[in-house]
């Protein structure tokens, strides 16, 4: 029998340079967190078309913008909102996405927004999530997806194959949709519903692209990583082909934000079920007014 790794044993990403980065950036988010606020508005007009009151509120992680957890607050009618970080102290409590220090079935409403994607053992923490959750409670996030800065891994990818004849993660794997939604289905999480949307940003060359990235606190801390510096000529080289294959015109280039959007409910008896197979009482060709033909 093959046991299943523990998150210990994980180790995908560097959680410690996470920390690091995270807390560097904190000084000026501000000035880059412009997709944060994007999904934020996105998970609160998502929330806005479920009526419903959710009385005990978590929000993990606190980056994004400061009126946010007031607008979270009042669109799901919160009596409580609490809002966890990883490493911050001013949050209202710490909570490791890893090991969430949340009491089962105590919470109504648990949202995340963009700090779910560098947590090693993500079906793990989903787990965590939904057995936090009260029955019929709701689950609420936005996490990068596949798409994402996928012009930038192309020309660093090329770049250090054309240099060195190898290659180093320098850009975070994310899921994609169909691999999100099997996490959920996984994590025992009902009428899941996945989706996304592509946020496309014009820089005026790849350097203003990876300062945002490093202001936004999401530098490269993939384990596997090269921790050798590669080199002016590595990071030029990158910079024209990036111009070359996807430059808008005006030297200007283009780079993808796909951030997926997910929703999963804690398992309820009210909830409405699938049909067992073969239950239907009527043939398809009957209810779309066909008749069959001898």
């Amino acid at each position: 029998m093959v046991e299943r790794p523990s998150s210990q044993d994980i180790h995908i990403f560097e959680r410690k340079a996470r920390e690091r980065f995270y807390r560097r950036s904190k000084t000026q988010f501000e000035d880059y967190d412009f997709l944060f606020r994007w999904s934020e508005a996105q998970l609160l007009d998502r929330l806005q078309d479920i009526k419903r009151d959710f009385p005990r509120v978590v929000q993990l992680g606190t980056s994004g913008s400061a009126e946010f957890a007031q607008k979270l607050k009042e669109a799901a009618k919160a009596e409580t909102l609490y809002r966890s970080d990883a490493f911050l102290s001013k949050a209202d409590f710490i909570c490791e996405e890893e090991a969430l220090a949340l009491a089962p079935q105590s919470c109504d409403l648990i949202l995340s927004n963009l700090n779910l994607h560098a947590v090693n053992d993500l079906p793990g923490a989903l787990v965590q999530i939904r057995r936090a959750l009260k029955p019929d409670g709701l689950f609420l996030a936005a996490l990068p997806g596949g798409e994402t800065l996928y012009e930038l891994r192309d020309c660093l990818m090329r770049a250090e194959l054309a240099l060195k004849g190898g290659v180093s993660p320098r850009v975070l794997p994310f899921a994609d949709k169909q691999q999100m939604g099997g996490l959920l289905q996984r994590a025992g999480f009902a009428l899941p519903v996945v989706d996304s949307d592509i946020v496309r940003v014009s820089y005026e060359h790849m350097f203003k692209l990876m300062a945002d990235l490093r202001g936004m606190g999401e530098s490269n801390i993939a384990s596997a990583r090269s921790r050798l510096n590669p080199g002016r000529d590595f990071f030029a080289g990158a910079a024209q082909m990036y111009a070359e294959t996807y430059g808008e015109g005006g030297g200007r280039i283009t780079a993808s934000f796909e951030i997926i959007f997910l929703i999963g409910w804690a398992p309820h008896e009210s909830q409405q079920k699938p049909l067992k197979p073969g239950s239907a009482q009527m043939r398809l060709a009957d209810a779309l007014g066909e008749n069959k033909k001898s």
